[in-house]
C-alpha cells in the first residue's frame, strides 16, 4: 500500500477544504439572492406599490410605485411569475401586461389590451395562455389569448352568466373552468379546452348556493378535491366535492366563516337591503388557502377582522378556529408561498400589514407595517429562489 507524505496530504486537505468552503458561500449567496416581492394595487392612487418581504426579518421595505391607472384593482401572475396583470376598472375598461424584474421587482409595463367591461376578478389558465375575467356589472366572464412573450391579446371569448360575475379560475388539471355569479347565488361550471381557450357550458350549467350567500371568491384544495366558495354576504364557506372526471361540483357543506352573531353583523342581506337594529352587514371579501391545505383564511370588512379555519383532513371540511384584528377594510390578503407570513391591505388604511402565521395553530401574528397608497385592495405575492 502506497503512502502519502506529509506535504501530499496537506495539499489534498487544502482542496478539499477549499472545495466545501466554495460550496458554502454558493449556498450562502443563493440564499441571499432569493428574494420576496409584494404587490399591492391602489385604486385611488392609480399606482402599483411595490415591496421586498425580508422574511428573516420580518420586515417589509418598500420599493417604490408602479403607474398604472384609475381604478387599478385584481391582478394576477403568470405561473412562470415572468408577468404581472392588472385589471383597471375605470373606463376605458383593460388590462396592462407587466414584465416582472427577478432581481429588482421592478414592473416594466409592455401594452394595455381592451377588456369587455369593468372586470372584477382576472386569472390565467394553469398554462399561462390565457387570460380569464370575470365582469361583475355586465354578468359575463371572458377569454383573452397570452402571447409567448406574456402580452395579453384581444378578447377572443365572451360568454353571458348568472348575475354580478365575481370570480374564475380554471380547474387543477385545466380542463374545466368555474365561475362564481354573485347575485344569482350560483356556480357556472364550464368546459375549457386549453389549446384554443374556449369555454363551453357544462351538464349542469350551474350549481346553486344556499340563498342569500352571495357567492364571491371561491378556490380549490391542495389536492383538488374541494372547492371551497366564500359568501360575501352570508359569511359563510360553502364546501363542494370536485369531481375531476366531469368538471362537476357536489355540494358537502357549509361553515361559518365570520362569526356574525358575535360580531352584531347580519348575514344574507342583499346589498339593496339596510340592517336594522344597529347592526351592520356581513361583507366578506378575500380567502386564502395555507400552502399545508390545513387552514383557510377568510378576510371581513366591516369588522375589519381575519378569520382562521382549520380544514378536517377526513372531510375536507373547515371548522371555524378564531379571528384578529387587521388594516380597515381588508379587501385583498396573500400568503408567502412558504406559507410563513401573510400581507394584508385595507382599502380604508394608510399602510399595509405584516404577518407571522403559526405553523401549528395557523394563527397569524402581526409583526409591522409599511406605508401604502389610497384604495389598497389586491395583493400578489412573488418569490424567486435565486
Amino acid at each position: 500500500m502506497k503512502m502519502l507524505h506529509r506535504p501530499t496530504l496537506h495539499r489534498r486537505y487544502r482542496t478539499l477544504l477549499s472545495l466545501a468552503c466554495a460550496a458554502g458561500i454558493m449556498l450562502t449567496t443563493d440564499m441571499a439572492s432569493a428574494k420576496t416581492f409584494v404587490y399591492v394595487s391602489n385604486a385611488e392612487d392609480a399606482t402599483i406599490s411595490r415591496y421586498l418581504l425580508d422574511e428573516q426579518a420580518g420586515a417589509l421595505q418598500v420599493l417604490g410605485n408602479t403607474q398604472a391607472a384609475s381604478k387599478v384593482m385584481p391582478m394576477a401572475l403568470s405561473p412562470d411569475q415572468s408577468h404581472l396583470y392588472a385589471s383597471v376598472r375605470s373606463a376605458p375598461f383593460r388590462v396592462i401586461s407587466y414584465q416582472i424584474d427577478p432581481q429588482s421587482g421592478n414592473l416594466q409595463p409592455q401594452g394595455e389590451t381592451p377588456l369587455p367591461n369593468s372586470m372584477a376578478n382576472i386569472d390565467t389558465d394553469r398554462s399561462g395562455r390565457y387570460l380569464l375575467a370575470a365582469s361583475y356589472g355586465d354578468h359575463l366572464v371572458s377569454v383573452s389569448p397570452i402571447a409567448a412573450d406574456g402580452l395579453v391579446g384581444p378578447v377572443q371569448q365572451v360568454v353571458p352568466t348568472g348575475h354580478n360575475a365575481h370570480a374564475i379560475h380554471a380547474s387543477p388539471d385545466n380542463r374545466y373552468v368555474i365561475s362564481s355569479s354573485l347575485g344569482d347565488d350560483q356556480l357556472m361550471q364550464f368546459h375549457f379546452d386549453p389549446q384554443t381557450g374556449t369555454l363551453s357550458a357544462n351538464t349542469p350549467a350551474f350549481v346553486k348556493t344556499a340563498e342569500g350567500t352571495g357567492p364571491r371568491h371561491f378556490l380549490f384544495s391542495a389536492d383538488g378535491r374541494y372547492c371551497y366558495v366564500l359568501g360575501e354576504l352570508s359569511g359563510t364557506v360553502t364546501t363542494y366535492g370536485y369531481d375531476a372526471s366531469t368538471g362537476q361540483l357536489d355540494l358537502k357543506g357549509t361553515t361559518a366563516g365570520v362569526p356574525a352573531g358575535e360580531l352584531g353583523l347580519v348575514n344574507g342581506l342583499p346589498p339593496t337591503q339596510k340592517p336594522t337594529d344597529g347592526q351592520a352587514r356581513v361583507w366578506a371579501a378575500d380567502m386564502h388557502l395555507s400552502k399545508d391545505g390545513q387552514y383557510l383564511y377568510v378576510s371581513e370588512r366591516t369588522r375589519s377582522i381575519i378569520s382562521v379555519l382549520h380544514i378536517s383532513p377526513d372531510t375536507g371540511l373547515p371548522e371555524y378556529q378564531g379571528r384578529i384584528q387587521v388594516e380597515q377594510q381588508p379587501r385583498g390578503f396573500a400568503l408567502t408561498e412558504d406559507g410563513q407570513f401573510m400581507v394584508v391591505a385595507g382599502e380604508k388604511d394608510a399602510h399595509i400589514g405584516l404577518y407571522r402565521l403559526d405553523q401549528q395553530s395557523g394563527m397569524p401574528t402581526r409583526l409591522g407595517e409599511a406605508d401604502s397608497g389610497k384604495g389598497a385592495n389586491w395583493v400578489t405575492i412573488v418569490h424567486f429562489a435565486g
